[in-house]
């Protein structure tokens, strides 16, 4: 997600090839404890030969019996392979819920319109919405191919006629048209849907 999806993001990460699941662990430092069909007792029978020969491990999910046959070397190459995948996890957890991610979620589609409701903010509260635009404008939208903003009221105020290349030059001619916005702009009861119809007749938007 700049942006790429979490499965992609594995993939980058070398978290899927690498077999760092539990069952791939377990197939790399043991093997299965096998149960055959025994015809006269008319059942499944474990075999007893690795009974206190190997450390056992039992899978809680399925309840298999996994006789551990890895060297203490091996296992603590499994133990840094996953502090190592942890770490990557927390570093993308933190970029998930940082800056304008926090506020908005990931930005993964193309072509965007952002509908700006104000309401009655006070001037304190339309300046801290108006910076959040902004932030999410230059760290995402910078990173997509068009976008427009649309703010909702009884004069239904638009940046643009229509969706718009993302270049340096329109995020910031957005940013100045977002900061020149009257706080107090008459709205109605109606001005939300109004501006998202707006925003959806626009046939390349796809958010």
């Amino acid at each position: 997600q700049l942006l790429v999806s979490s499965s992609k993001w594995l993939q980058l990460h070398g978290l899927k090839r690498n077999k760092l699941s539990l069952s791939q662990i377990l197939s790399q430092i043991g093997f299965k404890h096998r149960k055959g069909y025994v015809t006269t007792l008319g059942k499944l029978v474990a075999s007893r030969y690795a009974d206190g020969l190997f450390p056992q491990y039992k899978r809680a999910q399925d309840s298999t019996v996994y006789n551990l046959t890895a060297k203490k070397e091996l296992i603590l190459h499994f133990v840094d392979c996953l502090m190592g995948a942890i770490g990557l996890y927390k570093q993308r957890i933190e970029w998930l819920t940082s800056e304008s991610r926090q506020i908005f979620g990931v930005i993964q589609e193309q072509c965007i319109i952002i509908v700006l409701d104000f309401g009655t903010a006070a001037p304190a509260e339309f300046d801290v919405c108006r910076d959040a635009i902004c932030m999410v404008l230059v760290e995402q939208v910078t990173q997509i191919a068009k976008f427009n903003l649309i703010r909702a009221a009884q004069g239904l105020t638009k940046w643009e006629q229509k969706s718009t290349p993302v270049s340096e030059n329109t995020v910031k001619s957005a940013v100045m048209w977002l900061w020149k916005l009257d706080r107090m702009t008459a709205a109605s009861h109606t001005s939300s849907v109004e501006a998202l119809l707006e925003a959806m007749s626009d046939e390349a938007v796809r958010s």
